[in-house]
This record gives C-alpha cells, sequence and structure tokens, in this order.
C-alpha cells in the first residue's frame, strides 16, 4: 500500500472516530503530499458514513436502554 493511499485512509479513521487535531494534521499532510482534493473529499465522506453508522448504532442502543 502506497503513502498516498495510507493518508486516505488515515483521514476517513480520523472522521470516524471524531478526532479534530487528526483531521487537519491528515488533511494538511495530504495537501502537502499532493493528494487530489476529490480523494481527500471521499475520503472524509467515508469516514462521515462509517460515523454516521456508529452513531446510529448508540441511538438505538439508548432508545432500547431508555424504553
Amino acid at each position: 500500500m502506497d503513502e498516498k493511499v495510507k493518508e486516505l485512509i488515515a483521514i476517513g479513521a480520523a472522521v470516524a472516530c471524531n478526532c479534530h487535531p487528526c483531521v487537519k494534521f491528515h488533511t494538511d499532510k495530504a495537501r502537502k503530499m499532493n493528494i487530489d482534493q476529490e480523494l481527500v473529499k471521499q475520503a472524509l465522506d467515508v469516514g462521515k458514513m462509517v460515523r454516521k453508522g456508529a452513531a446510529g448504532q448508540m441511538d438505538e442502543l439508548l432508545e432500547k436502554e431508555i424504553i
């Protein structure tokens, strides 16, 4: 796996775990590596999708526990 792919994965993971400093660090690093901004956007979108899935499951768990 090349360094650009690793950086894109790091961006998505940072978004998925809500790590603000990590998102800033890795998106800045991606710019310095001249990674296409469309690929960065796709990595951000994947991270958001993963985060949303996890948050949705938490919401479901909370609903079950409250009722």
